[in-house]
This record gives structure tokens, sequence and C-alpha cells, in this order.
């Protein structure tokens, strides 16, 4: 009897070893496909990175897409995911700073598919998201993490989550060079339908905030607002044989609904 115990015992030892092999296996596989995952997502990033930047490049554009990558990975790499700061893509706007087209720049707020409709249709107008670095990281994700040196494209925080998130400090950094290089004739596309700032029961030219801009700007620069309908501004996009100077009037715009009018 003591020897039969012994051995049953003996049984369910090496069972429970077993079992606990196979939970520490499937730990380690967890943890290599993790890992293994992550870097790919890291090499699928900087791939894609560099493959916008080698296509905007083409043709007669050439820039050091690697170098550019670089001066990128610097701005938060090793940092904390909510301490990025617009000052920590400096060296990348040195190494790659926009290029201006003197009176075809323009600026949006709230109209922003409106907007690059309207680009991608017309060669005359020309927003941030047309320089090079707007084109390689828009509609992107990245973040990085304190003591590591990897780019994670998940678990970033949010637009919202915290002022200084690596994505919103690179277009806040990235749309004050734009702005910065602007000359000539700027164009600003703003949606006059939306109740704040605006007010539904004036017209949006007339509004407080814009009548203290105007105070604001240099007496050098001439500013002018138009309310266009939204009609109008979808006919620019749609037939290309429409004139420039008609979509928009190189001025501020307010775009309302397609049932106002100018």
């Amino acid at each position: 009897m003591g020897r039969g115990g012994s051995r049953r015992r003996s049984g369910r030892v090496w069972l429970c070893v077993a079992a606990a092999a196979l939970a520490l296996a499937g730990v380690l596989a967890l943890t290599l496909r993790l890992t293994v995952g992550r870097r790919r997502s890291e090499a699928d990033f900087q791939a894609t990175f560099t493959g916008r930047c080698e296509q905007f490049s083409g043709g007669s554009r050439r820039h050091d897409c690697p170098k550019i990558w670089s001066a990128f990975e610097q701005a938060y790499v090793g940092r904390q995911p909510c301490n990025v700061s617009m000052e920590a893509y400096d060296a990348l706007i040195a190494a790659a700073p926009a290029e201006a087209q003197c009176n075809s720049m323009i600026f949006w707020s709230k109209t922003m598919d409106m907007v690059h409709a309207l680009t991608e249709k017309r060669d005359c107008y020309m927003s941030v998201e047309e320089t090079l670095l707007g084109f390689v990281l828009n509609g992107l994700r990245w973040c990085g993490k304190r003591s590591s040196s990897e780019t994670f494209t998940t678990g970033c925080p949010e637009w919202f989550e915290c002022v200084n998130n690596p994505v919103r400090s690179f277009w806040s950094r990235v749309s004050a060079d734009f702005a910065e290089q602007a000359c000539g004739d700027v164009t600003v596309m703003l949606n006059g339908s939306i109740a704040t700032p605006f007010s539904p029961e004036r017209s949006t030219c007339a509004n407080e905030s814009l009548k203290d801009l105007e105070k604001e700007l240099h007496p050098d620069i001439k500013y002018s607002c138009q309310e266009v309908p939204e009609s109008k501004v979808r006919t620019c996009i749609s037939d290309t044989n429409v004139t420039c100077e008609y979509c928009l009037l190189r001025s501020q715009i307010t775009v309302h609904d397609a049932d106002s009018t100018l």
C-alpha cells in the first residue's frame, strides 16, 4: 500500500510538473508573439514613413529620407507619451522644412474633408498635408515609451487625452512652420455652419472675433471675408473646368450649408 501510494503521488507530481511546464511554455509563447508583433508593427510604420517619403521625393524633389526618419524618432522615442512638446520636433522641421508655394497656401478649421477634396483636385491650393511631413504622417499614430527604443502604434494617447502627445504636438509644430512659410495671398476655410464660434442669426463675416483679428493684423496685410455656399465649393471639387479664382476668391472663406448664399 505504501509503495503503491508513493507511485500514485509521484504520478501526480509529474502531472503537476508537466502542467506547470505547459503553462510556462504558453506564457513564453505569448510573450514571444507580442514581442514579434510589436516589432513587426514598428517595422511596418517605418516602412510606411520611408515609402511615403520616397514617393513624395520623386522627380526633381530629393530628400534624405533616412535622415528625416532619424530626426523624427528623436522627438518621441524613449519619452513618456504625454510629455512630447512641439519643440521636440524642431530637428525634424529643420531636416524637412515646408516648401512655400506663394498664393496657393490654404488653412482650415472644421473643414478638413472638404479642403482635402479640393486640394486633391486642384493644384492651385496647397494645405499642410501636401507638404513632405504632412504627406508622410497624415492619418498615422505613433508614440514612444519611457526607457524604450521602440516606436509604438497602439496604446498611444488620443488627441484630447493630453496636450503634449506625440501626434498632436507634431501637427501643431508642422502647422506653425507651414504658417511661417506663408506668402502672397493666403486662404483660410472655416466652417460657418457650426454654432460656435459663429452665430446662425447673423452673417459669419460679421463675427466679433474676426473683427478683433483684423485689428491685430499688420497694416500691410489686407484681409477680407467671403461667405461661400458649400454647393459652390463642391462644384469646384467636381468640375475642374471652373477656375480657382471662382472657387474661393483667394481670401478668408467661411463655408455654409448648400442652401446658403454668398
